[in-house]
């Protein structure tokens, strides 16, 4: 992507494509679990950073569908597991195709529920530093404001400067806690700006808006596709939300 927009020497700007999709352990609605499928419905948009829960980490079977869907894609990746699921780590993953020069877990688990994290990356774009945080909340109503709330202050630890991008499966629809606690100190993107089909969970007819995406900075939302194609209504139970970006550095 090339801009022919005209930007004073001293910021730099930058076009990227970002993603966030919940893959379900590569399982499908047909319940088949099939890495491969997953790259397919990704390789497509060609992103250049992509953020996913529920994958699971090599384990006693071999290597994990972190490592065959960075491979398939032809990207870096960094895991940021929760528990066991089987015998192998279970979590989120970022892929980039940039360096990523640190990667940090912030734990959200709330009291007994199942465990939960941020995960955080920062990853070197061209000469500047893009922070991507990468979420999956819990179902409950009282977990989610306790991760919302820690997620909030997080968020707000000044020596992690802007451009921040924060995406996930906060599992909830419309403007709920997530939005409310987030919206006052970040921007969200908003859906219906680019889309009339929003809904990204269940797979075969989804139903709800699940899986969001917050900024901070000189971040501008160009472009937004939840891709509806046969192959990614079956090969999770979320869809994707794919963006194109501009920032300022």
């Amino acid at each position: 992507m090339h801009s022919s927009i005209k930007k004073p020497a001293s910021e730099d700007l930058q076009d990227l494509r970002i993603a966030t999709y919940n893959v379900h352990r590569c399982r499908g609605m047909d319940r088949r679990v099939m890495p491969r499928r997953i790259a397919e419905v990704l390789s497509p948009f060609h992103a250049d950073i992509i953020a996913l829960q529920e994958v699971l980490g090599g384990g006693p079977k071999g290597r994990g569908q972190d490592e065959e869907l960075g491979a398939a894609l032809g990207m870096g990746w960094v895991m940021a597991p929760t528990r066991l699921h089987r015998g192998s780590p279970f979590g989120n993953v970022i892929l980039s195709r940039f360096p990523i020069v640190s990667d940090t877990q912030y734990d959200l688990t709330w009291k007994h529920r199942r465990p939960r994290c941020c995960q955080r990356a920062d990853i070197h774009v061209g000469r500047h530093t893009l922070h991507l945080y990468n979420v999956h909340l819990g179902t409950g109503l009282r977990e989610r404001h306790h991760q919302t709330e820690r997620l909030s202050t997080i968020l707000e630890d000044g020596r992690i400067r802007a451009p921040k991008i924060v995406l996930g499966d906060f599992n909830e629809w419309g403007r709920g806690l997530a939005a409310a606690t987030l919206t006052p100190k970040l921007n969200s993107l908003n859906l219906r700006s680019f889309l009339k089909r929003r809904r990204t969970y269940p797979g075969f007819f989804p139903l709800l808006h699940l899986d969001h995406i917050f900024y901070d900075g000189k971040v501008e939302m160009i472009h937004v596709q939840v891709p509806r194609s046969r192959l990614s209504l079956i090969a999770s139970d979320h869809l994707p939300i794919v963006a194109d970006i501009r920032i300022r550095f």
